[in-house]
């Protein structure tokens, strides 16, 4: 008899985890609730991915917060309401792509209660900030630092060998431009590298939702003056004469 209760219980535990997977809880906070925006999105949401999301009172307990933190959805009501994601399931995954989605953006910002003008607008936009570097760091920390952070995805040292990815320029390629100072300085910020570079104390944690595709490159300041420094150093690509038309 023990036996086969325990066989049930057991049977049961991954229909408790799928039926979990359906339910999001979510906070928010009065001002957002008394807009009465929560009653118009969530049944759209819900009826679209079977999802249910539960209003909940504490922070604490919500697998998800919207609130001053994390990344921007919208604005309204005097604030700007921000996604934070508390505990990664696939519920909280499919509300979180919803909210990023042009069906969940135009559903939130299509929200006029009694017909009147729509309450919410997409957030202000922010720019991103580069941190002045120079060119004064130790080029020889550089070489290093190159070859090891940066030699997935270009050839930085001449020492014959064909190595990176045969797509991207090399560093001596790079040099020859007239604006390479610019590109070492702020490349953490260009695609593709802001999607797997972070900055020391200068760039901002990958949201929950759109981690690093692959092992994240991590450095200082110090080592991104010092890259510079190593950069300047080198000898630009001789790419030969510039073809003449006849």
């Amino acid at each position: 008899m023990h036996r086969y209760l325990i066989i049930l219980l057991l049977c049961c535990v991954p229909l408790v985890a799928s039926a979990n997977d359906k339910l999001v809880q979510l906070y928010a906070p009065e001002t957002l609730i008394d807009t009465g925006v929560f009653k118009h999105i969530l049944p759209r949401f819900s009826l679209k991915t079977q999802v249910r999301v539960e209003v909940v009172d504490d922070p604490a307990t919500a697998q998800m917060v919207l609130g001053p933190t994390g990344r921007a959805l919208f604005a309204g009501v005097g604030a700007v309401w921000h996604m934070k994601i508390q505990e990664d399931h696939p519920g909280t995954k499919r509300l979180a792509d919803w909210f990023t989605s042009d069906v969940g953006k135009r559903t939130v910002l299509a929200f006029a209660p009694d017909g009147a003008t729509p309450i919410f607008q997409p957030p202000p936009e922010t720019e991103s900030v580069v941190a002045e570097v120079s060119l004064d760091g130790d080029a020889e920390l550089g070489k290093s630092v190159a070859q090891s952070k940066c030699g997935r995805g270009h050839r930085v040292v001449n020492d014959g060998r064909m190595t990176g990815i045969g797509s991207t320029p090399s560093f001596f390629v790079l040099r020859t431009f007239e604006d390479w100072e610019v590109r070492f300085a702020s490349f953490y910020v260009l695609k593709p590298h802001g999607a797997f570079t972070q900055i020391e104390d200068v760039t901002e944690p990958f949201p929950i939702d759109r981690p690093s595709p692959i092992v994240p490159v991590e450095l200082t300041l110090d080592e991104v003056e010092s890259l510079m420094a190593y950069v300047a150093a080198i000898e630009a690509a001789d790419l030969g004469a510039p073809l003449e038309h006849q």
